[in-house]
């Protein structure tokens, strides 16, 4: 029978949705959570979880100036980190051409300029130790994509694209980096959290307002557990050879394997192409 190692746990975006899903889960497995929220009332509340596990930071992932020093007085408080969770993001809904070069930068401060912050304030000391695992939370919009989140699957990708790297600089310092792509689950993530861009465009009606619709009802409706979705976290961070890359859900696991199946395709139909752009031999 195997025995948990109690670990320090920094996971942002402990309010609500899987990032709280995440928190409960290790603090119920006997893990010390050091948890980002942006209200003094979720600080509370992720406080009253487990007062000697739980641990609130005030931050918000997007104030890069304010990361090293809010990750360093937590470590003061709760110990070193073992385990960085970067969960905190949001979901942006708009066709592209509709949508603005702002909303373009909020989607990429969220998702790929925090958690590269988060990753800076962490790495010195896992380096310095030789060991640490580093859990980026993408989607399987990080791999496949669809209409109507560009913006949100061009984030995905780009924190993919970050984290295989970063994991091939790390390895021989005993960091592991792993991309955790989850399918649809059962989160606020395509309802309050959703930030969704407003119509504008007439040629667009046919291709976005089903896609709209079919994604507001559904919401609440999702096929994934996100405290099942928690027990893989905690077995990704057990495992001696946790992998760069995890999705999560039925959902992910089909999309992914037709995605797959379709550059295959595409790589043969367009091979001779391909292959006829070097130097003669």
């Amino acid at each position: 029978m195997s025995t948990v190692v109690p670990r320090t746990l920094l996971i942002t975006g402990v309010s609500s949705g899987l990032g709280r899903a995440f928190a409960q889960a290790a603090i119920e497995a006997g893990h010390r959570v050091i948890g980002t929220v942006r209200r003094a009332g979720d600080a509370d509340a992720f406080a009253a979880l487990a007062p000697d596990l739980a641990h609130p930071v005030m931050l918000d992932v997007t104030a890069y100036d304010a990361v090293p020093d809010a990750v360093a007085a937590a470590e003061r408080r709760m110990g070193t980190i073992d385990v960085l969770v970067n969960n905190a993001g949001y979901g942006h809904e708009g066709v592209l051409e509709e949508s603005s070069m702002e909303d373009l930068h909020r989607q990429f401060a969220a998702n790929v300029f925090g958690p590269v912050a988060m990753i800076k304030a962490v790495l010195p000391g896992m380096r310095e130790r030789r060991r640490g695992h580093i859990i980026n939370v993408t989607s399987m919009g990080g791999f496949i994509t669809m209409p109507g989140i560009s913006f949100y699957c061009g984030s995905k990708f780009a924190l993919e694209g970050i984290s295989e790297s970063l994991g091939k600089e790390v390895a021989s310092f005993g960091i592991r980096v792993t991309a955790l792509a989850p399918g649809q689950f059962r989160t606020d993530w395509a309802g309050r959290s959703m930030d969704r861009t407003p119509r504008s465009i007439a040629d667009y009606d046919d291709v976005m307002d089903p896609i709209r619709a079919a994604r507001t009802a559904k919401n609440g409706y999702q096929p994934g557990d996100p405290a099942k979705a928690a027990q893989a976290v905690l077995a990704l961070i057990e495992a001696k050879n946790p992998p760069a890359r995890l999705f999560l859900g039925d959902d992910a696991m089909g999309l992914v394997e037709q995605k797959l199946e379709q550059i295959r395709d595409e790589m043969g139909d367009w091979d001779a192409l391909s292959r006829s752009t070097n130097f003669p031999a």
